[in-house]
């Protein structure tokens, strides 16, 4: 199955011509636009491995999140980073090379912080193995997180193993009525307690909270923050998740991270915040300067998420160090820079 997709990158890097590495497609409007040849790795399904009592699964690029989810779902575990879907046809694959995590990663980690290895091809149809299926597999660089967040540009993904975690015993959600000031300094003041928080929203006026773990430990917390009980907590963290709102319909909308602890940042009266005051989703039409300059003093940086991207694309430009470090990542897994061209950065 493979030898298929290695035949292919070893043809375009003699040829030298640009290939776009695609999944379900679900995330196409993500990153710098590319150019090439589509390489599809939808027929790159299936689980290879599901160890549940090792919280250890694997399974190759093209295999539907849906179905991992289902899988994981009939042993009560789950994908604790809460890969969004955005529309159903989201891939294993392509939550890896994105990078991106739903409500509960700034209390469970981000989408890196669980893969524990990948299998890939470079950019000159070589085929490689990093990391593994033990958790604590931690021998040399662990390669196989670079590539959560390429989108791509550094190799094709044929197979991740993942860490998954059970699912919590309970799971609550509360919302309270506050401006975005009191959001920001309740949701950073519970951060700092004992509180079993698992994913926290503000957007218009509305401060929701959700509570993950024990059922004693729920239900205390509960009993202290009080609030509103919101009885369909389930499909509002979903379409968070998803961004299945008309708010992130809005272009141009802008991922602003910053410390969590940051005032209101006054850029636009289009606002959802996330993460615990560390995302701030701005739609706005102010200059991508402002907004980057905005959010470098706020201790963070700007993506232009959705939206026509500006001259000098919608990832805030890096520093000198941090691009020759990038440059010569590109250079060593893709020399011919054939893989996702220009989706990441328009230098590479």
């Amino acid at each position: 199955m493979l030898d298929t997709f290695i035949d292919r990158i070893r043809a375009a890097y003699a040829e030298g011509s640009p290939l776009i590495l695609q999944g379900g497609g679900s995330k196409t409007f993500y990153g710098n636009a590319d150019e090439g040849e589509v390489l599809s790795t939808r027929t790159l399904t299936g689980i290879v491995d599901y160890q549940s009592k090792e919280l250890v699964l694997t399974a190759r690029a093209g295999t539907p999140l849906a179905e991992i989810e289902t899988a994981l779902a009939e042993r009560n575990q789950m994908l604790a980073f809460e890969p969004p879907h955005f529309g159903g046809a989201a891939t294993l694959g392509g939550s890896i090379a994105t990078g991106l995590s739903g409500p509960r990663r700034p209390y469970a980690g981000a989408a890196r912080d669980f893969v524990l290895g990948v299998r890939m091809i470079d950019g000159t149809g070589q085929p490689l193995r990093f990391g593994g299926q033990v958790i604590k597999n931690v021998a040399g660089y662990d390669v196989s997180r670079l590539m959560a967040g390429a989108l791509g540009t550094l190799g094709l993904i044929t197979e991740v193993s993942l860490k998954v975690l059970p699912k919590p015993a309970a799971e609550t959600t509360l919302q309270f009525e506050l401006d975005e000031t009191a959001a920001i300094e309740n949701m950073n003041r519970w951060a700092g307690q004992p509180l079993p928080l698992s994913a926290t929203s503000w957007h218009a006026g509305l401060l929701t909270v959700r509570l993950s773990g024990a059922e004693s430990a729920v239900h205390a917390a509960q009993a202290r923050l009080g609030g509103e009980l919101l009885h369909d907590a389930a499909a509002f963290w979903q379409r968070l998740r998803d961004q299945a709102t008309p708010f992130f319909d809005k272009r141009p909308l802008w991922r602003l991270a910053v410390k969590p602890t940051t005032p209101p940042l006054n850029l636009g009266s289009a606002e959802w915040i996330e993460w615990g005051g560390a995302v701030r989703w701005l739609a706005s039409d102010l200059p991508a300067a402002t907004l980057r300059d905005a959010a470098k003093t706020a201790g963070g940086h700007a993506t232009l998420f959705r939206g026509s991207a500006p001259i000098d694309g919608v990832f805030a430009p890096l520093a000198p160090a941090l691009l020759t470090l990038h440059r010569n990542l590109k250079q060593r897994f893709d020399p011919k820079g054939i893989l996702n061209r220009g989706r990441l950065y328009p230098e590479f």
